[in-house]
């Protein structure tokens, strides 16, 4: 199976394989869906370095989970799932080593399936909201994050997180004023 690229249609046997211990096919799947865990684990942490960090760890932890894996949601979304609890996970150890900021959250545009148009539209945009999402607390930025980049439902947030739906729609609702307070009063500021 290994070198071939994993197509929507065959993907449930790949997973199938992988599932039965072939390392081949696990190994197609972490090829399959590396860009787009990274692109969210990136998302997350802000920072690239962690970023890959976290990528590696996400996929180690599907790798030993996979034989649990009930295919009763797409892979990609078992993986998105891993990658977030993996995320927390990790800034959860960071915080208590007390290491240095986190950079600010970097979009890229080809991962993130945005053409060159809209990415040069919103390439004066960007910035502004990265550092908007930087001043939130990451429980109000992983909330918006997860919904309005990766469109979770609020009871995926809610699960994943460890909070109520109605917790993770007043995360997402404080998110959403906040990130437009803070854009007004730098866009005043002009």
């Amino acid at each position: 199976m290994s070198g071939r690229e994993v197509r929507r249609y065959d993907e449930q046997d790949v997973v199938d394989a992988a599932r039965s211990g072939d390392r081949g096919a696990f190994s197609e799947l972490v090829r399959a869906h590396q860009d787009e865990v990274y692109t969210l684990a990136l998302r997350l942490v802000r920072d690239r370095e962690v970023a890959a960090d976290v990528s590696q760890e996400a996929f180690v932890r599907a790798w030993r989970a996979i034989p649990r894996f009930r295919a009763d949601a797409r892979f990609s979304t078992w993986m998105h799932r891993i990658t977030v609890n993996t995320a927390f996970s990790h800034q959860a150890r960071l915080r208590r080593h007390r290491t240095a900021p986190l950079d600010g959250l970097h979009i890229d545009p080809e991962a993130a399936g945005i053409g060159p148009e809209r990415a040069g539209e919103s390439a004066s945009v960007r910035p502004k909201i990265e550092a908007a999402l930087g001043e939130l607390s990451q429980s109000l930025s992983s909330v918006v994050v997860l919904k309005d980049v990766y469109d979770w439902s609020h009871a995926d947030i809610a699960e994943h997180l460890g909070i109520s739906v109605t917790a993770a729609k007043v995360r997402l609702h404080r998110g959403r004023k906040a990130l437009r307070e803070i854009l007004w009063a730098e866009a005043g500021d002009q």
